[in-house]
């Protein structure tokens, strides 16, 4: 398990990364699904609690396996089963969402993000022995996530309210590692391939936010709602969407992975990048709902619930991805544009007015980018 070049042409995505990444695809939309639930039932802060904790293991098991992929994929047959054994430990996650969201039971999430940890650990282990190059490196990442399992397992044990304290703790353990384990020699990424899997990985989760918003549509019409009350929704949540698709594949990402620090910015930043961009597709069949009256939430909740998600990506995003000369213009675009998705929150169609929004947004961009600069 020799390190990869960070120069190799062509690098793309396998086969099994895509399988990877399908399989994925049933823990997001558990999560989002369980999250809906809970906010249409009134029990917003509780579900957006458990909603952020789910994510988390499947955004970081995720995250995880796509660097060291980058490093080190083989793809011989241990590599392969191996990250078999991650698939089927993000299934088992996905088994445990809805409880943990509902019942704040995280037995069963719990079980299935260990699964996928330890084959992680025996990836590093592998890479280990094969590169002493970076052998200290790679037995950072080993202790680092055996120490974090250890401890996930013994919160289980812990009453809500330890288990929640507990559950930051872990949270910060898990983060650090990287950054401790790096400090004694780089792993090696491929920026082009980085940024294809994370750029995979958004289609995903706003894939996600259409399959949603198509089955709340398609409910609200079963009930007979109104064309007047849906099509606005359906309009609204169409242009936020194709916003959110455009304002993130609009320039090259590779470019900025020239660092450690630069990447950690951009890996970890993307947790809030796909949580919003999950919650958006929540919150969009949530107001579908609302104009049923089939929550037990208020209008201007249920219309938070979409805009602070499509906010807070809009503006992860435009820190992510500020250019080394930063246009003005575009700060100042940003900062209107996310202020008027915010001030949609009390519009009298606010999915509507969001869309708009968001579509002027990158139109302006446009506009903007495509002057000559002096």
């Amino acid at each position: 398990m020799r390190a990869r070049s960070a120069d190799e042409r062509h690098r793309t995505s396998t086969a099994l990364e895509l399988f990877f990444d399908l399989c994925f695809v049933v823990a997001v939309s558990q999560a989002a699904a369980a999250f809906e639930h809970e906010v249409a039932a009134g029990r917003v802060g509780h579900g957006l609690a458990g909603y952020a904790a789910v994510f988390f293991s499947v955004w970081w098991a995720w995250m995880n396996f796509t660097w060291f992929a980058s490093a080190y994929d083989t793809d011989d047959v241990p590599y392969r089963l191996l990250t078999l054994i991650q698939i089927a430990g993000a299934l088992t996650l996905a088994a445990g969402a809805p409880r943990a969201l509902e019942h704040a039971d995280f037995t069963v999430i719990t079980l299935g993000y260990v699964i996928m940890r330890l084959a992680m650990v025996g990836q590093w282990l592998r890479a280990a022995h094969s590169d002493p190059e970076r052998r200290r490196c790679c037995l950072r990442y080993v202790a680092g996530i055996l120490v974090a399992q250890v401890g996930w397992v013994v919160r289980l044990g812990f009453d809500e309210q330890a288990g929640w304290w507990s559950f930051g703790v872990l949270v910060v353990v898990e983060l650090a590692v990287p950054p401790w384990a790096e400090r004694a020699v780089h792993t090696i990424w491929h920026p082009s391939h980085i940024a294809e899997r994370f750029g995979l990985f958004t289609l995903i989760v706003l894939g996600e936010t259409v399959t949603a918003a198509t089955a709340a549509v398609q409910t609200a019409l079963a009930a007979d709602a109104s064309y007047g009350r849906i099509i606005p929704l359906a309009v609204g949540g169409i242009l936020t969407v194709f916003a959110m698709w455009w304002l993130y594949f609009n320039d090259e990402t590779s470019r900025q992975l020239d660092s450690l620090a630069a990447s950690l910015r951009w890996g970890y930043g993307h947790y809030a990048v796909f949580t919003s961009a999950v919650a958006v597709g929540a919150g969009l069949a949530v107001n579908v709902a609302q104009t049923g009256h089939h929550t037990h939430i208020g209008a201007t909740t249920a219309a938070a619930v979409y805009t602070v998600p499509v906010a807070v990506y809009a503006t992860v995003l435009r820190l992510l991805r500020r250019n080394p000369d930063p246009s003005r213009a575009l700060d100042a675009l940003w900062v209107v544009a996310v202020l008027g998705i915010l001030a949609a929150t009390f519009a009298s169609d606010p999915v509507l007015v969001t869309g708009l929004v968001t579509a002027a947004l990158v139109t302006a961009m446009l506009v903007v980018l495509a002057r000559p600069r002096k």
